[in-house]
């Protein structure tokens, strides 16, 4: 593209232009409003209607440009406060162009993906279940607004980000209850740079045999041993908190101070299960691991 193009500046004039038409912008109309060069506004018009930003109809034998839904302007850190209310209104409303199109367009507009995740995606989780918790929407109800959440989480997920082989985790949930939020905190995990090992809801492998079956799958994901291993257990149960840390337990008999339990409960307070840390807050989770790692590493 022509150098003296700022895409952010363009960016801004074009959903400010787009957002007062109804009927929509020709790539000629946009090209003459923005005073950009028509051919160079077609490759910004083609990377934004990728990123998700604006769309293209094609009505009679002119190609207009249109806002997509749910688009706004956002100026981060500042704005995640209001993100978080939009996000969470379109989420509620079973709106799930409109909730994917607002997190595409913040992580486009520089919003931090770990802060879209613990202050969004997680404000969110939270805030279903709550409704369903108090009555105020059934299962199903749920289940579609969490697959909603859930599509916002695979957006996040897609965010490039380099790899580190020495931070190394493993993440899963021992309910179906928190799965969701064991998703959340994997994507999370992800963006901070860690191989992240997600295993969704592993409440059916329950039995005698899972130390056996963990040991096993240590090797295959951990194959060299560099660095350190995380496993991140989210339960609800005081009974499945006592199972996963035998489990784990026994596992750091044979793989050594390097791998550690960390819990995501809120019976913080209550369990007194061996684990390296325990706490209901992901941030704190997500900051306790980077911590340990950079220990390591000294």
């Amino acid at each position: 593209m022509v150098r003296g193009y700022q895409s952010e500046k363009i960016k801004e004039k074009l959903i400010d232009i787009l957002h007062d038409s109804k009927t929509g912008l020709s790539g000629i109309e946009i090209s003459e409003k923005l005073k950009i060069n028509r051919l160079t506004m077609t490759k910004y018009l083609q990377v934004f209607a990728a990123e998700g930003l604006v769309k293209q109809k094609n009505v009679g034998n002119v190609n207009l440009w249109f806002m997509e839904e749910g688009v706004e302007l956002f100026e981060f850190p500042a704005d995640f406060f209001r993100l978080k209310n939009k996000y969470l209104q379109h989420v509620l409303s079973g709106a799930s162009k409109e909730a994917h199109n607002i997190l595409r367009n913040s992580l486009h507009s520089g919003a931090n993906p770990t802060k879209i995740i613990t202050e969004v995606i997680i404000s969110a989780i939270e805030s279903v279940q709550n409704s369903y918790d108090a009555g105020k929407i059934g299962k199903s109800e749920k289940n579609y607004l969490d697959d909603i959440i859930l599509g916002s989480i695979y957006l996040v997920i897609l965010v490039e980000q380099e790899t580190d082989i020495k931070k190394n985790i493993v993440v899963f949930s021992a309910d179906s209850k928190n799965s969701l939020m064991a998703q959340a905190a994997s994507a999370a995990f992800h963006v901070e740079g860690w191989k992240v090992s997600q295993l969704g809801d592993m409440s059916s492998a329950i039995d005698v045999m899972f130390d056996i079956d963990l040991q096993r799958f240590l090797n295959k994901v951990w194959v060299k041993k560099q660095g350190l291993m995380v496993i991140v257990v989210f339960s609800s149960t005081e009974s499945t908190i006592k199972f996963f840390s035998q489990a784990v337990t026994a596992s750091k008999a044979k793989f050594g101070k390097a791998l550690h339990l960390v819990f995501c409960t809120k019976l913080a307070k209550k369990t007194k299960e061996e684990a390296d840390f325990v706490s209901e807050d992901i941030e704190k989770v997500l900051q306790w691991c980077q911590t340990v790692y950079e220990r390591s590493q000294s």
